[in-house]
């Protein structure tokens, strides 16, 4: 059984695809392309970057199989149907209150424009299994019409009668980078250990 389960995952199905079996000799039909391969898995993982696959994760949600457990959980839903463009799901999983201000059509044109690239989540507080209401801060990253952009945002999410919604959202500042070591000072040694000051080295160009 351990054999047949090992045999049965997608990569290697790819590649016994292009196997012929003949008496005591197996031989390639032709040879795996690997960058195709690759493709091929990507495809089926999941947008949020759970490293699940879509059917696993956020793909029942989507498709109404079964409820966010959790507040973060609807979240990362929200952002593969976005990947996805499952513009229906954006809708239902709003608020009743916060829905006739959703523009389906505007939604769908930039959904499908966009290419998405990553849902980075920062922060949760609240919006457990046993909770009512949560916050969830998040950086979702995608390009639109040729620029990157990095959407910070902290929602706002609430359960009623077992099922949580997107409540509203706060557009956050871009988020900081912290520097892992004290700045070095220009007549500092350089720290690339060339022995020079750092401004008559690498801070040169800096």
């Amino acid at each position: 059984m351990l054999f047949l389960s090992f045999f049965q995952t997608k990569p290697l199905a790819i590649i016994l695809s292009r196997v012929k079996i003949l008496p005591e000799k197996w031989y390639f039909t032709s040879v795996p392309d690997l960058d195709e391969l690759s493709k091929e898995i990507a495809m089926d993982m999941c947008p949020c970057g759970s490293q699940t696959k879509y059917e696993d994760c956020c793909g029942p949600l989507i498709k109404n199989e079964r409820q966010a457990a959790t507040a973060e959980e609807l979240m990362r839903s929200r952002y593969s149907a976005y990947a996805m463009k499952e513009i229906d799901y954006l809708r239902s999983s709003l608020h009743p209150d916060h829905r006739s201000d959703f523009n389906q059509e505007t939604t769908r044109a930039w959904a499908e424009r966009s290419e998405w690239h990553k849902l980075e989540i920062l922060a949760a507080a609240g919006g457990g299994p046993d909770d009512t209401e949560g916050t969830v801060e998040f950086i979702a990253t995608f390009t639109d019409n040729g620029t990157r952009h990095e959407h910070h945002e902290l929602s706002s999410f609430k359960k009623e009668s077992g099922i949580w919604h997107l409540v509203d959202g706060k557009v956050l500042p871009p988020k900081q980078v912290v520097r892992a070591e004290p700045k070095t000072g220009r007549n500092a040694p350089c720290p690339c250990g060339s022995g020079r000051k750092f401004k008559k080295c690498c801070g040169s160009t800096s």
